[in-house]
């Protein structure tokens, strides 16, 4: 759950509240704690809250209720433009009329820095970004991935301590959208800055965040670091929103000693690690991950094993993705490593699947 000590929090959202129209809230009762220097993910669909969040945090929308506070003080009612908070957008936001060196200075003139101060500024963060040489061009004469690094230095022009992103990447393809991701990161990580960035992209998140808020109906459904996430996600909707993810449909029957046993739909019984079940009768959705099942498996006496048909079979470079229907789910997936000895399976083949049953988690059922 969303943490509620403050004692060190350079970032406090102290039970946040949003309405529109004061009666749907969009952010709901939101507590979560920030230390410096942490890059923490906001990451949900569109509609859970997570971008609301980081415009309250800018200043560009006001909390219905709660606190706001940034190294201890509260910013509700201090303007934007005097929070001292960096951002850098999805559509760059860069002035097409100036050159790349004016754009950067602009944030240096407003706060009132002399000439020869903001010159050294702009080339400092130029440097930083590797864009140096561009100080005399205009946007319009930069590809996307140079606009982007000239947005992120503007950001960091006037060393902010903490920079806010709002799908930064989400207009670059998909190759320099991953180079950026690790340039971000690396560069937040070797400044000692505290980030705030929005994304619906769970691989974004999961690669660039030390933390990761997965937001859902306007509530953090689960505050964690990304392998945290992935390998014990809290709900089903955690589970499903994370990387691929199989589930089976069933009753807890038993629950004893830090495992439970669940009758499937289709009649079979399975062993689970109870996480959001809490009495026999429940009905709960187990969670699999693709990788951890096998094919005709060799996982010792402790494994579960279940009947299989293959649906579909398809070679993806590095790893075959095997689609197979499992007692009732007909979208069962499996994941295997493209090894010399990897047998290729034909729709229609009957095999037999197992897994360890530390690795399936019994859910809600919802």
């Amino acid at each position: 759950m969303p943490d509620t000590g403050t004692s060190d929090a350079f970032v406090a959202f102290e039970r946040v509240q949003k309405s529109y129209d004061g009666e749907t809230l969009v952010v709901k009762d939101l507590n979560l704690n920030m230390p410096k220097g942490e890059f923490l993910t906001m990451l949900g669909p569109s509609g859970s809250g997570k971008t609301t969040c980081l415009m309250m945090l800018a200043g560009f929308e006001t909390a219905t209720h709660g606190e706001i506070k940034l190294d201890g003080v509260s910013i509700n009612n201090i303007p934007p433009h005097k929070r001292g908070i960096g951002m850098v957008f999805q559509n760059y936001a860069l002035f097409p009329h100036m050159t790349v060196a004016e754009n950067l200075s602009f944030p240096l003139e407003v706060r009132k820095i002399g000439k020869s101060e903001r010159e050294k500024k702009v080339m400092r963060a130029l440097d930083m970004v590797e864009m140096g040489a561009f100080g005399g061009r205009r946007p319009a004469q930069l590809s996307g991935g140079q606009q982007q690094r000239i947005a992120l230095a503007r950001a960091l022009v006037f060393e902010p301590e903490l920079v806010l992103m709002d799908e930064p990447l989400g207009a670059l393809d998909k190759q320099l959208r991953e180079k950026m991701q690790f340039e971000i990161t690396d560069l937040a990580h070797r400044l000692g800055i505290t980030v705030v960035y929005v994304t619906h992209d769970q691989t974004e998140a999961l690669t660039m965040s030390d933390r990761v808020a997965v937001f859902d109906d306007g509530r953090i459904q689960q505050l964690a670091p990304p392998d945290e996430l992935y390998e014990a996600p809290q709900n089903s909707f955690v589970a499903q929103f994370i990387g691929e993810n199989n589930t089976l449909e069933g009753v807890v029957k038993e629950i004893s000693g830090g495992r439970c046993t669940v009758q499937l739909d289709g009649g079979e019984v399975i062993d689970a690690v109870p996480v959001n079940v809490s009495k026999v009768g429940e009905r709960t959705r187990v969670s699999i991950r693709p990788e951890r099942v096998e094919v005709n498996p060799d996982l010792g006496e402790s494994a579960h094993t279940l009947k299989a048909k293959v649906k579909e079979f398809i070679y993806m470079g590095d790893i075959f993705r095997t689609r197979l229907s499992v007692a009732g789910n007909e979208d069962f997936v499996i994941k295997t490593r493209n090894r010399p000895d990897q047998v290729r399976l034909r729709p229609g083949d009957e095999v037999t699947i197992g897994w360890m049953p530390e690795d399936c988690r019994a859910l809600d059922a919802q």
